[in-house]
């Protein structure tokens, strides 16, 4: 299946139904008085977040989303029906932008989370309603209420732990095969992935943690060059990433590791300040193509030159594969631990 996330939709409510004038026409009812019902509340529409779908592939063939109008009410105190509501199914990771202004309406992070995107409109009164002392047979009823009608863009952000960063064939695909039992496309030529795939990390009765393999970064990608801000978007929702950068500068651009660990930092900074500032664990990758001696240079180059001490793996000999994972879940369980806090002292 096509990955698909960004897509455009119109949504439109119901109109709510008018409220009858009507009087009772009855035998032996000399004075029936006003019996007009109530018209019925027009349908809504809501997003409705799902584990069922991972892509907005199913809203590309259908734009515009419209509810049923409310009818109108009837005679002998009958009140008209609610229009029907659609429910628009989208994955979880979904946020929810008006195009016209560029406003964030609802940002959809949890399994069955809903949001009424557009509200019906409300039905109108009858004429029973408007009956008073001074008023025994009032001639009014409301109009049904006007529908709403929005534009809005739906942007699919990956909901995972940890964001595997790098230039294309810096072997993001072969670590997350290593690791997990996601299965994306491995080759050796660039831009092999080109949609976002998740791996599920087991750490047995310890738990898990998702892992995202996202397609490869490059220089300019803040300004939309190669997948630009289709990439980016997706490591917003990351905790701390694993910026991986091929030992092996054969078929790069560039060819210095030093240098691709700058690019793709200062492509994050251009984008968000705050991205730049999250976690990394910076991996030096197909070390089985380095000697010792040519690993260790490059190691202290990135201490004296990027003050990091990088990790070292072969995700294909699965050298320091486990280390690095074990590292990873402590890192993560830290900043469970550290948001668990974060929230009891809201909450205080």
């Amino acid at each position: 299946m096509r990955f698909i996330d960004e897509v455009e939709i119109r949504c439109i409510s119901g109109r709510g139904g008018a409220g009858c004038v009507s009087f009772r026409r009855e035998a032996y009812v000399p004075k029936g008085g006003p019996d007009g019902g109530d018209g019925g509340r027009g349908g809504d529409v809501v997003l409705v977040a799902t584990h069922r779908r991972n892509t907005l592939e199913h809203l590309r063939g259908q734009r515009v989303y419209r509810a049923r109008n409310g009818e109108p009410g009837r005679g002998r105190n009958q009140n008209g029906a609610f229009g029907d509501s659609v429910h628009v199914d989208v994955p979880v990771g979904t946020s929810v932008i008006e195009v016209d202004t560029g406003l964030e309406l609802a940002d959809l992070t949890e399994d069955g989370q809903e949001v009424v995107l557009c509200k019906g409109g409300r039905g109108g009164r009858g004429n029973v309603r408007f009956k008073s002392a001074a008023n025994r047979t009032p001639r009014r009823a409301d109009p049904g209420g006007d529908p709403e009608e929005r534009f809005v863009r739906l942007e699919l952000k990956l909901l995972a732990d940890v964001g595997l960063l790098g230039f294309p064939n810096a072997g993001k695909s072969t670590l997350i095969t290593a690791v997990s039992n996601a299965r994306p496309r491995v080759a050796d030529y660039p831009f092999t992935t080109l949609v976002p795939n998740l791996g599920v990390v087991s750490r047995g009765w310890e738990g898990s943690f998702v892992i995202a393999d996202i397609p490869g970064l490059v220089q300019g990608a803040s300004d939309g060059v190669g997948l630009g801000h289709r990439f980016l978007r997706h490591v917003e929702r990351c905790r701390f990433f694993l910026h991986l950068i091929s030992g092996s500068p054969i078929g790069e651009d560039p060819e210095d590791p030093v240098e691709r660990y700058t690019i793709i930092n200062r492509e994050l900074r251009a984008f968000s300040p705050e991205l730049a500032e999250r976690p990394q664990i910076v991996v030096i990758t197909k070390v089985d193509l380095l000697t010792d001696e040519d690993l260790a240079a490059l190691i202290a180059r990135f201490e004296a030159e990027a003050d990091v001490t990088p990790a070292a793996i072969s995700a294909i000999t699965g050298r320091e594969v486990d280390a690095l994972m074990n590292d990873c879940w402590r890192r993560h369980q830290g900043m469970l631990a550290d948001e668990g806090h974060a929230q009891e002292g809201d909450a205080c």
